[in-house]
């Protein structure tokens, strides 16, 4: 039986690692990279927006940083760049994702080294009025941390 959940629950690619919720948002996947107290660090997640209205993240403080700032990647005539965003959008029934090559979060002035398998605490907020308490979990650097399934035994 216990095969047969996490088989099912990977199939339907709905197990994410970490999940925290206010009102209609769920932050999905939340993960970050290392680096080294006095330098930046990055955020990634997905937004999903399970509500009946667009919503926006407009700010996101952490303990660990300065400041934090939402960002957008972009590239033109062959040179990327990022650009520092007052909000970002989620659409109605939607999502958005942070990611590598897209949005993302620049946890600026770090306080603390994050290392492989630390946790970054964040609060986001929204134009709704909702705020979601989030920990960033911190991976090898290489991807997302590896999803973790917490199904319990089923007595055999």
């Amino acid at each position: 039986m216990r095969t047969l959940l996490i088989a099912a629950a990977l199939a339907a690619g709905a197990v994410p690692f970490v999940a925290h919720a206010a009102g209609a948002m769920e932050v999905l996947r939340p993960w970050s990279r290392p680096a080294v107290a006095g330098t930046n660090g990055v955020g990634y997640m997905v937004l999903a927006n399970h509500g009946r209205k667009a919503d926006a993240l407009e700010k996101v403080e952490s303990p660990l940083a300065a400041r934090v700032e939402m960002q957008a990647r972009s590239m033109a005539g062959g040179v990327m760049s990022m650009k520092a965003q007052a909000k970002v959008p989620i659409p109605a029934g939607g999502e958005t994702t942070f990611g590598p090559g897209a949005y993302h979060l620049m946890f600026i002035g770090l306080t603390k080294t994050l290392k492989p398998g630390d946790q970054a605490p964040a609060t986001l907020s929204f134009a709704s009025g909702a705020k979601v308490s989030v920990r960033f979990r911190v991976s090898d650097g290489v991807g997302p941390p590896p999803i973790e399934l917490n199904l319990w035994a089923d007595p055999l």
